[in-house]
């Protein structure tokens, strides 16, 4: 006898990557020094962009001096929503945006 019933299908979102701009160039020396370094990695001579980790929402951006940029790690838009809005804030902040 075969088995006609089709397989139960779940898909189940893992990871959201985005990308924004900032509309602007960034100095990520700055950005690093300013943000503070237990949540940074910049090594300019390995990998161009600044990397920022977020908590809460939990989180990865990458920053270029561009102003671009992409963000990973999320279970939904909303995470990364809330992400760009909390460092466009802290960028804000200290007078970079």
């Amino acid at each position: 006898m075969v088995n006609t019933t089709e397989p139960k299908k779940t898909i189940k979102i893992e990871n959201v990557v985005a990308s924004a701009d900032l509309g602007r160039v960034i100095n990520l020396n700055a950005v690093a020094i300013g943000l503070g370094l237990e949540n940074i990695e910049y090594e300019p001579e390995q990998f161009p962009g600044l990397v920022y980790r977020t908590s809460s929402p939990k989180v990865v951006l990458l920053l270029f001096g561009s102003g671009k940029i992409v963000i990973t790690g999320g279970k939904n838009p909303e995470d990364t929503e809330a992400a760009v809005e909390k460092i466009v804030t802290e960028l804000d902040g200290l007078g970079m945006l």
